[in-house]
């Protein structure tokens, strides 16, 4: 038995053409009570099977909401870890479509018992083989956790609904005060969402990230046939200080960034891009983001925000675990200073560093502006790893803004000195020059050449090995 609803048609639309194949298709719940009965759940609310993407193998498990909700029981619940014992078996991705009311209220502990097993598996298949979850439906209580458990998620924009407690279920809140259930609120607010779009939008950028991706974590970066230009001048990032997600493209093969998170963290990009057809993440300090006319339409502060940290963090960890280099744009003044941020930035900012630190990848960090405090050490900096580190000739590193930094050594004096000892400071510690004569910086190269040396950087670290002590796993 088999099913033509929505959840088949989606597979259909995610998937290369007459490419899926149906497992399980046959399954039905094994309850019977309150009034139950098997006929009634065809594919016990869920499409499994496997198929291409691009021409890779990928595990593709669908919902089905017109059977009981599509909630998860038992057999539903047996069919997505079956799929996750193949995948780990195979070594390829697993992406799940979720459109479900959650729990089946009818199997009661054996649903319950369901949903620890779903878990149990994401758990064991993290950093072996991609996770993608896209939530087209809702996405509520404990299901929420599928979501978070996987690497990328993807939300459809208005039908999407993503929830541990319902938002009428929050203290003093209600939906139209705030509907922490919606896509911009997940997004934005908690960063719990990769990509926000129209349903076939996201169906297509599911796609365009598994064309990024390695199937798992023994295959190394993903690389394809390289058509663009190694040596292409790019003259317009001398431009780009501030947007890095323009910058980022403008880098890549042909300018094809696929960015994650815009909307939270926005202090810091994150995404992935090819450099000669090798998959390269990339994290960049973010001070502006431009609307589609290049037009400055936010401003921001050059600095480390909590969730920017959580964020980068995040993804360099996700990185590291199947072996796809990274790149940093940095240009960083300090830390975020509110109240708010001061509450979990120290946190966020070690784990940042940590990430960096640990993460054995080929690493590439290109100061395009400011590098300035612990903030910058933080940013993949030399001194916690970085295998190469480029400066543009305009960047400024040190310790602190000059002007600051001559107030406080010669405290009490005329404006006239402080601003002598400043010009001063800069030109001796400030300088890409004067981190270049101290080993801080490798080479010193110009906006429009970063292209090339970058690659040719990456090029030379890739049979990079390295080793860490031995250890279970780390704990920050």
């Amino acid at each position: 038995m088999s099913t033509t609803s929505k959840a088949r048609q989606r597979i259909d639309a995610l998937l290369d053409d007459n490419s899926f194949v149906e497992i399980g298709g046959m399954v039905t719940a094994r309850a019977t009570d309150f009034n139950l009965k098997p006929n009634e759940t065809p594919c016990d609310g869920c499409v499994t099977g496997y198929g291409v993407i691009g021409g890779k193998p990928v595990y593709v498990y669908s919902q089905d909401a017109s059977v009981l909700n599509g909630t998860i029981g038992e057999m539903h619940a047996k069919k997505i870890t079956a799929l996750y014992d193949l995948a780990m078996k195979t070594g390829a991705p697993v992406i799940g479509l979720i459109d479900s009311a959650g729990l089946r209220l009818q199997e009661a502990t054996d649903a319950l018992n369901a949903f620890g097993a779903i878990y149990s598996k994401q758990a064991l298949c993290s950093g072996v083989v991609p996770q993608i979850t896209a939530i087209l439906g809702s996405c509520g209580g404990g299901l929420a956790l599928l979501t978070t458990l996987s690497d990328f998620t993807f939300m459809e924009a208005k039908n999407g609904k993503l929830f541990v407690n319902a938002p009428n279920a929050l203290d003093g809140n209600e939906i139209s005060r705030c509907d922490s259930s919606s896509a911009a609120f997940q997004a934005e607010e908690c960063g719990n969402v990769d990509v926000v779009a129209d349903e076939a939008t996201v169906l297509t950028r599911i796609r365009d990230l598994i064309g990024f991706l390695p199937s798992n974590n023994s295959e190394g970066s993903d690389i394809t046939e390289c058509t663009d230009d190694l040596n292409r001048a790019c003259p317009e990032l001398a431009g780009c200080v501030g947007d890095t997600g323009i910058a980022l493209s403008i880098l890549a093969d042909n300018n094809d960034f696929f960015e994650l998170k815009p909307g939270y963290g926005k202090d810091m990009a994150v995404g992935f891009l090819k450099l000669d057809g090798v998959t390269v993440g990339a994290v960049a300090n973010r001070s502006e983001i431009c609307d589609e006319e290049g037009n400055v339409a936010e401003k921001l502060d050059a600095v480390l925000s909590k969730q920017g940290c959580e964020k980068a963090a995040d993804f360099v960890s996700f990185c590291d675990a199947y072996d796809i280099p990274v790149l940093t744009l940095t240009n960083v003044k300090g830390y975020k200073a509110t109240k708010c941020s001061e509450k979990g930035i120290a946190k966020a900012a070690a784990k940042l560093t940590y990430a960096f630190a640990n993460a054995t990848v080929p690493k590439v960090n290109v100061v395009i502006g400011k590098a300035l405090g612990t903030a910058a050490i933080v940013m993949n900096s030399k001194s916690i790893g970085a295998d190469m580190t480029f400066a543009w000739p305009t960047a400024m590193i040190g310790t602190m803004d000059s002007k600051l930094a001559a107030k406080i050594m010669y405290d009490g004096q005329g404006a006239e000195v402080i601003n002598e000892k400043a010009a001063e400071y800069e030109a001796l510690q400030l300088s890409a020059l004067s981190a270049a004569k101290r080993g801080y910086v490798d080479s010193i190269v110009t906006a429009a050449d970063t292209r090339k040396y970058v690659i040719g950087a990456f090029e030379m670290l890739f049979t990079k090995s390295e080793d860490r002590p031995a250890k279970k796993h780390g704990t920050v």
